[in-house]
């Protein structure tokens, strides 16, 4: 086979049988010609099996040359990663030359955070006299107070919140349990919410038990999650791009210049590893007056101290 042929089996692959977007598979298969090209031109190999790793390390020289960014080699390499892991799972090279291949790590963004004034601005801008306002300002109140991402938002069921222990139980990343503190004004608006507009929507079967519900009482989806936070952001007037996971972002800033230990934060926010947890610590510039902590004095509700374990 020549390099077309491999080239060809492998679009197959990744359309067929990893389902990738046509915008990723042809990322990949530029990338590959681009190696292909390289590799019978320059280098003189004909034939893939002839490729060894400091070929595969030249190519990477040359699009650093070129001066591609961390982030795109970090791409490309990713890519020929995936070409020769496919081309030893078909039988059709023995050995994978890419297997220890290694590139720049691209910098890590830092994360777009609030402060905790701005999370009020926005939170001034929900409508409380629409059928929805007391839902959507739990819903700000929870992402803020809690510290969820989208996904555990939507599935986070009533029987979940724990109101007089102050405790929220969450099913993280990997099906993985854990327990957040229940701020003030995020058991406040809950209760609010439960107590009013949602008693007057019919859960839909199986529905009966998650918290948050849209008009026609099925759970809310990430995609409306997004939404609702997307035009409070815009009506704030903010310029900056604001999404649900700002208010995790900023949740994990404020409790960290609030002089919560690092380890503490991990817990609560799920974060597998704890290098997750330090990038917040880069991004501590939060005016400390007159503002509320995001969990509103939670631990000293509940008879905890900052050094505790929250799982």
């Amino acid at each position: 086979m020549n390099w077309a042929s491999y080239i060809n089996s492998f679009k197959a692959y990744l359309k067929l049988e990893k389902s990738l977007a046509s915008n990723t598979i042809d990322a990949y298969l530029n990338d590959i010609s681009n190696l292909a090209d390289f590799e019978s031109g320059k280098l003189k190999r004909e034939k893939i099996s002839q490729i060894s790793r400091s070929d595969l390390q030249a190519f990477i020289r040359e699009i650093n040359d070129m001066g591609l960014g961390a982030r795109s080699q970090a791409r490309i390499i990713s890519g020929i990663k995936a070409f020769f892991k496919f081309l030893v799972l078909e039988g059709l090279v023995e050995d994978d030359p890419a297997n220890l291949l290694e590139g720049p790590r691209p910098g890590r963004k830092l994360p777009d955070t609030l402060s905790a004034g701005e999370v009020e601005k926005i939170i001034c801008m929900i409508d409380l006299s629409r059928p929805e306002g007391e839902r959507n300002r739990a819903i700000i109140e929870t992402l803020y107070g809690c510290g969820l991402r989208v996904s555990e938002l939507t599935n986070l069921h009533i029987s979940d919140i724990y109101f007089n222990e102050g405790y929220v139980k969450v099913i993280g990343k990997g099906n993985k349990e854990r327990f957040v503190p229940l701020g003030k004004e995020a058991k406040k608006w809950i209760l609010f919410y439960t107590g009013n507009s949602r008693l007057q929507i019919e859960a839909r079967k199986n529905d009966e038990d998650i918290l948050f519900l849209n008009r026609r009482g099925g759970r809310l989806s990430r995609t409306m999650i997004f939404l609702i936070v997307k035009e409070l952001g815009e009506k704030s007037g903010l310029r900056k791009k604001i999404s649900p996971h700002t208010f995790r972002h900023s949740f994990a800033t404020h409790l960290l210049e609030d002089g919560y230990d690092i380890r503490t934060v991990q817990e609560i926010l799920g974060h597998k590893d704890v290098r997750s947890t330090m990038i917040y610590t880069h991004v501590l510039n939060r005016n400390k007056f007159n503002v509320r902590s995001p969990l509103d004095s939670a631990f000293a509700n509940n008879g905890l101290h900052l050094e505790d374990d929250i799982v």
